[in-house]
């Protein structure tokens, strides 16, 4: 049987028509509902001359329209392209290109941006406003569910700015990402569907089904395999319209909802604090029973003062790719929030496809205590659209003939089978001939009462080559100093990995989901730490 993301969605439709399926502030759509919008979205690019395999960018922040648009397209076998909405003008125009995008769906706050770039995309045939001009295109066209056989292997393309450099296409078929991302193989049991119904008979079983809010955009990857994976199984989603800690607990109560996807601390933080900080009488949070990170680091200290709020909490921390889907899961309890793994790193019960390989591509043995690479086998992408440099790369074949994905993280394969995400390559830091993961040293010093954000980098020094630098949001009113942070991170982490240089900063860059900006922090602590250098 082929697996496509179109008919996988109708299928908990026809199970599960009236059950809520998404909201976003007062806007709230059935299944029934948002199946029949999606049917006019995808009526309407048709009506405009778009068909099969062509591309179409979203660039909107978290509304209904943007899951409307999005299906529509898979409907219709038309390519769904996730725009940034934080991108300048060179940005926006690199991606369009890049994507051979020939219509964008957007929000009207982005219009004077689009008039600007537009002459330079002359491959751009169509621009539909959200709001009235959205809206009179689904007015003329059919609801009616009337498109041609779709298969598996149609296009699903995911962009993906990562930690450095340009942001690159991956390009999955949709049987690859539904099993990667879209909970075609249970993270848990590892049992694979075997029917495009299985997981909405799943669904329709369980009468009551459960909420879950996503707190990340859903031009993030995460954010969108977490919506379609609830789906699929009709679980009813709340998006948060712009991210604050405070909007999430009132959507919570408001809600009655069950589940959170958040992406680590850059979210979880806000959210704390500000739980917190009102206090346990502020809002009715007794439907919450789940909080769901990926994506981004959710470093131990932050864990810790959600099980303090929240003892009987299921925290799940997961580790995957953009390039890799999903690699493997931990749940952590009040008693280990660490999951096992010295510094604080995840620590995961990998997929059955995922294994540590070295650099000649032969795989670790758990156990061996060498750090590789995280590989994965099976159902993986094809490659990056429109740059086979970077998917010769990337897309690797074993000795044994296998392909896999090798997307730059590394691990290490720890004795009972579980892995250790160590953190990417791309971003490793070599002082004095070690390697130094930023990731935990980050939450080394996140664990410091003074300090309330931070990036690791490396900046050029003569004698290690790199020095391991920390660039630091310190809590308000706090001035935290290097020899104080250096000696409590001595605690945490060997002396080598304890930083050596610090920057304060008034706040730390991230990207919208929450994923660090390394090329910032390293150019801004080079520039600062050569200002103060002594002539």
């Amino acid at each position: 049987m082929a697996f496509n993301i179109a008919d996988i969605f109708e299928r908990a439709v026809d199970l599960m028509p009236e059950r809520m399926a998404i909201s976003c502030g007062a806007d709230r759509r059935t299944f029934a509902e948002l199946d029949a919008r999606a049917n006019q979205a995808a009526h309407g690019l048709a009506a405009r001359g778009i068909g099969p395999g062509d591309h179409v960018g979203i660039y909107a922040p978290n509304c209904i329209e943007w899951m409307e648009t999005m299906l529509g397209c898979f409907k219709l076998r038309a390519v769904p392209v996730n725009v940034n909405f934080r991108y300048v003008e060179d940005e926006l125009v690199y991606i369009f290109d890049n994507a051979d995008l020939v219509a964008v769906v957007y929000d009207p706050e982005f219009s004077a941006r689009l008039e600007t770039i537009a002459p330079q995309l002359p491959g751009l045939s169509h621009r539909i406003a959200i709001g009235e001009e959205y809206e009179a295109a689904l007015a003329a066209a059919s609801a009616e569910r009337d498109f041609p056989e779709r298969s598996g292997d149609d296009l699903y393309v995911l962009y993906t700015g990562g930690t450095t450099g340009m942001p690159k296409g991956v390009m999955w078929r949709h049987e690859d990402v539904f099993m990667a991302l879209g909970q075609g193989i249970d993270a848990v049991t590892g049992h694979q569907v075997e029917a495009d119904d299985e997981l909405a008979r799943k669904g329709a079983a369980n009468p009551a089904g459960i909420i879950m809010l996503m707190t990340p955009p859903l031009m993030h990857g995460a954010a969108q395999w977490g919506i379609l994976g609830q789906l699929f199984q009709g679980n009813s989603i709340v998006l948060l319209p712009r991210f604050s800690g405070e909007a999430v607990w009132d959507l919570v109560e408001q809600e009655r909802v069950n589940a959170v996807l958040i992406a680590g601390d850059a979210m979880g933080r806000p959210m704390i604090e500000s739980y917190e900080a009102g206090g346990p009488d502020r809002w009715d949070v007794s439907s919450l029973f789940a909080l769901s990170s990926s994506a981004a680091l959710f470093s131990v200290p932050v864990k810790e003062r959600f099980f303090a709020a929240f003892p009987n909490l299921i925290v799940t921390d997961s580790i995957g790719s953009s390039e890799g889907g999903f690699n493997g899961i931990s749940t952590i309890g009040k008693d280990n929030p660490s999951g096992g793994s010295s510094g604080g790193l995840p620590r995961v019960a990998p997929m059955a496809d995922v294994i540590v390989v070295d650099d000649d591509m032969q795989p670790l043995t758990p156990g061996d205590g060498r750090v590789g690479k995280v590989a994965r086998g099976g159902n993986i992408p094809l490659g990056y659209h429109k740059d086979p440099e970077k998917t010769a790369k990337t897309f690797l074949t074993g000795p044994e003939g296998r392909r896999y994905v090798v997307a730059g993280d590394f691990a290490r394969w720890e004795e009972d089978g579980s892995i250790t995400l160590l953190g990417r390559g791309s971003v490793c830091i070599n002082s004095g001939g070690e390697k130094v993961f930023p990731e935990e040293v980050e939450t080394a010093l996140k664990s410091h009462a003074a300090v309330y954000d931070a990036l690791v980098v490396g900046v050029p020094d003569e004698r290690w080559g790199s020095a391991v630098t920390a660039v630091v949001q310190p809590r308000d009113g706090a001035e935290p100093t290097l020899d104080e942070l250096s000696s409590h991170c001595r605690t945490k982490v060997a002396g080598y990995k304890v930083p050596r240089h610090l920057v304060l900063v008034d706040s730390i860059v991230r990207s919208p989901a929450g994923k660090p900006d390394y090329p910032w922090a390293t150019k801004l602590a080079a520039e600062r730490l050569a200002d103060t250098a002594v002539p």
